[in-house]
């Protein structure tokens, strides 16, 4: 039987359940949602007309009440947009989950992409020797992050979670009922989660999809690549944030970053137990029952015994496994041995640190507690740094820092943030005795900007924890244009300092280098950003083989393409031979990591492309990488747009429209994330403050997406009024880097509904700026169509268009009562108004109306 096209299928097993089960909330036996889901379609018809005839939202808003409410009072009235806010939340949840239900009949789960076709591929091609050669190699990590982007509550996830469940097995009944619930279920989170929170509500993740996903490919893999042999390589991986992220969360503390590695080892046992009870209810042979039987009460044990945890060896576990193994392959004519070894792979994989929780810290709150521990040590006489320290060169402290060789006392520093910043160092230590070196292994410096910072860090680290041998990765992480482009230099003194050399030899021989897609394209727009990446890359790759160390480029992406996501796989795919790719690291966070990964089949066939790309890369592209005049070419567009984008974010109103126009003050009230919303505690707001997630998400919820475009347009336009147009068709047909972060733009640009916020183009104060960004978003849209040769955006992903169209269409009047709220805000400032709980109530409005904008856009934020 033929397969229907993806769209048609989108259609039938998405679209059409949504409005059938969208039906259910109309005849919910809830007195308020029978009110609401009368007027809401009536609402939603208001807005598109009133879009349509180029009206404001207040005119949408006043429109709606004077014809539907206008004899209620207006107490009622915002009453009616608060239900409003809640049933849309629900909506999108309940399209969540049918997306999710989907998810294998929409995408082709053995297409390309997927490691069947890959084995395919190596199959016809006669290469497989050489795909198991790299597969002997090749590492895919993804590192989960508690960075703010998701606001489901974990409540929430589970009812989400379920529901896809019922609606999969089209279980009528049970949908009702759960759709019921959801009904009942409150969204909105009252107090900030922790730190402990977070991590929680991601081991969940672990437990639930990832234990068993990693398993199923590793076994795929194992049985169909390499005829059941084993694989001295992990393949897949998983490192974790929440609990060990200390860059701008005070909440983070040395008890916190513990009380998380004890709860990854609690819960990757848990899930041993539960595949250990399954296992003996099969194994039932004569010398097999007794070996699984007493695991089986070790591992209740270790839920309860301390010292039985203690005792219990990850070693000792294997081995016992490995003999029970041996023995169904002796004695039992291998009866169950495909369900052992697959047990066998999971507890190899996870072993007890489940994932690999990183720390992380900003280079100046190192320089600060270093500063410290120097002076300190001197003031004690320790002997351990001259006297003169401050005043030698880098270069001298960096040979003297390699070299230190010496134990501080912690309890020697009173200072807070000092103690807690070296008492997470015993911490690592600490871990690695409990759970496996594996349990925490990394320390991620964010804003690295010299060799010293690094230097810094591995001093400390000896003298607080690791004087002996030092068992962990020093990660420096390069995230402005400047320090991406000063990123060789700062390795290149590391590769040549003998003691840093001889750590890294230690360590396998290979350095992770962190970027920061984030914070580059806040800092330099998305084309320079993503270009300097890029060409970062290539000069650490250079400098790495130069100096024969084995480079290691750990992503930090965000969902969105002004974040580095979008089409992340397409992106690794393209990167050409000039980058070092045996390794594919990045961060998933937030809406991604339950989008993207929330079930099953999502996570193994995202983690499938993720392989796939990285190895296809090598073994079947046709990528040659850039020609000197397509890189000359790129160079040129970059610049021209980080000029533009510079231009934009040093006017006097960029600053001032964040502030007053965008929902970048209501981020810090919606309490999702553990976090602060910006670096600092001053009133004003400084650029340098602001962090990536609420700025990007703010352009987001205007439905501007400047980071995602701004200078892309500019960029080309100078081209074209150059006559060099045809040189940017031969890069767009030759790069397909180049045509994958324009294929992202698209992305940004189909997200971006400028009527909405029209009315701000007649604004004494904002009007210009609005008709800026405006100018620039319709010469992007329009030079990227003319390029591309597309009639439409995102004309060659037509499932992926019309998902984002549904979405938009569920939001659109959130989207207006947010604006509606926002103007009054605005015009009750400016009248000084004494009438605080009016403002009150619209600011309810305001923050209350993030959440399900966020949710439905899926990678928003």
């Amino acid at each position: 039987m033929s397969t229907q096209p993806k769209l048609v299928r989108f259609n039938e097993n998405v679209l059409d359940k949504y409005q059938l089960y969208n039906s259910i909330f109309m005849n919910l036996p809830f007195e308020t949602i029978k009110r609401t889901v009368i007027f809401l379609p009536l609402f939603t018809e208001t807005c598109r007309k009133g879009f349509a005839n180029g009206d404001n939202p207040t005119k949408i808003v006043e429109t709606f009440f004077e014809k539907y409410q206008a004899r209620r009072p207006k107490d009622s009235q915002i009453n009616l947009l608060f239900r409003f806010i809640q049933y849309i939340e629900r909506q999108v949840v309940l399209f969540d989950a049918i997306e999710d239900a989907s998810f294998s009949v929409v995408n082709n789960m053995d297409g390309i992409g997927t490691l069947r076709s890959l084995k395919e591929t190596a199959s016809q091609e006669n290469s497989f020797d050489e795909l198991k050669k790299y597969l002997e190699e090749f590492k895919v990590r993804i590192v989960l992050t508690a960075h703010p982007t998701q606001f489901y509550p974990g409540n929430v996830l589970g009812i989400i979670t379920d529901l896809t469940e019922a609606i999969r097995n089209n279980d009528f009944p049970r949908i009702k009922q759960l759709i019921a619930q959801l009904g009942k279920t409150p969204f909105f989170k009252r107090k900030k989660p922790t730190p402990l929170d977070e991590a929680i509500r991601l081991i969940w993740y672990l437990e639930n999809v990832f234990y068993k996903t990693f398993g199923d490919i590793y076994d795929y893999i194992q049985q169909n690549i390499f005829d059941d042999d084993i694989i001295d390589n992990e393949i897949v991986n998983i490192g974790f944030w929440p609990g060990g992220d200390r860059d701008g969360n005070p909440y983070v503390l040395p008890k916190t970053t513990k009380r998380v590695a004890k709860r990854l080892k609690q819960s990757i046992l848990k899930c041993y137990y539960k595949d250990i009870r399954k296992l003996k209810r099969k194994l039932t042979f004569k010398d097999v029952y007794e070996k699984i039987d007493k695991l089986d009460k070790t591992l209740y044990e270790c839920s309860f015994d301390k010292a039985q945890l203690n005792a219990f060896k990850l070693d000792d576990f294997i081995a016992e496994l490995e003999e029970i193994k041996e023995l169904l392959i002796t004695n039992h004519e291998s009866l169950y041995l495909n369900e052992m070894i697959s047990f066998i792979n999971k507890v190899k994989l996870f072993g007890f640190h489940f994932a690999t929780l990183d720390i992380r810290q900003d280079s100046r709150i190192h320089h600060k507690v270093f500063t410290s521990v120097v002076d300190t040590s001197i003031e004690k006489n320790l002997n351990i740094f001259p006297e003169n320290y401050h005043s030698l060169s880098e270069d001298e402290q960096i040979e003297l820092l390699s070299n230190i060789n010496a134990k501080i006392n912690i309890n020697d520093f009173e200072d807070e943030l000092v103690f807690n910043t070296l008492k997470t160092m015993n911490v690592v230590k600490l871990i690695q005795e409990k759970n496996g070196e594996k349990g925490c292994n990394r320390y991620i410096i964010s804003n690295n900007q010299t060799a010293l910072n690094v230097m810094q860090l591995f001093a400390m680290l000896k003298l607080v924890a690791f004087k002996d041998e030092l068992s962990v990765d020093v990660v420096p992480l390069f995230e402005t244009i400047n320090d991406l482009q000063n990123a060789p230099k700062v390795m290149e003194q590391l590769y040549t300092n003998k003691n840093y050399r001889a750590h890294v030899k230690s360590r396998g021989n290979k350095q992770t280098i962190m970027l920061g897609f984030s914070d580059g394209t806040k800092d330099g727009g998305y084309l320079m950003a993503n270009w300097s990446i890029f060409k970062a890359k290539e000069a650490l790759t250079a400098i790495s083989r130069k100096y024969d160390v084995d480079v290691v480029f750990f992503d930090g992406r965000g969902g969105p393409p002004a974040r580095g996501g979008g089409k992340t796989h397409q992106f690794y795919a393209s990167l050409g031979p000039t980058i070092e790719d045996e390794e594919v690291q990045l961060t998933i966070q937030g809406q991604t990591i339950s989008s993207n990964f929330g079930t099953h089949n999502s996570a193994q066939y995202n983690l499938e492309q993720l392989i796939t790309s990285g190895l296809s890369n090598n073994l079947y592209s046709e990528n040659l990488g850039l020609s000197d005049s397509d890189t000359e070419i790129m160079n040129e567009l970059a610049t021209i747009s980080y000029q533009a984008y510079k231009d934009f974010k040093n006017h006097p109103m960029f600053i001032p429209y964040l502030e007053r126009m965008s929902t970048l003050k209501y981020y810090a009230k919606t309490n999702i994330g553990s976090r602060p919303s910006k670096r600092s505690n001053s009133d004003s707001l400084v650029f340098s403050d602001l962090r990536a997630i609420p700025f990007v998400g703010s352009w987001s919820q205007l439905k501007q997406n400047v980071p995602g475009f701004y200078g892309v347009g500019t960029a080309l336009q100078t081209f074209k009024d150059n006559n060099q147009w045809e040189k940017v068709k031969q890069l767009y047909n030759n790069s397909s880097f180049f045509k994958t972060l324009l294929a992202n733009s698209m992305m940004s640009l189909t997200k971006s509904f400028f009527e909405l916020t029209r009315y701000m183009s007649e604004d004494e104060e904002f009007g210009n700026f609005w008709n800026i960004i405006h100018d620039e978003y319709k010469l992007a849209k329009t030079l990227l169509l003319e390029l591309s040769g597309f009639k439409e955006l995102m004309e060659n992903e037509p499932t992926g268009k019309a998902s984002i169209e549904v979405r938009e269409s569920i939001v659109l009047p959130l989207l207006t009562i947010q604006q509606y709220a926002l103007r009054k805000i605005q015009e009750l400032q400016k009248e000084g108004t004494d009438n605080n709980e009016e403002l009150e109530v619209y600011e309810k409005l305001v923050t209350r109306s993030l959440f399900g904008n966020i949710n439905a856009s899926r990678n928003s934020a």
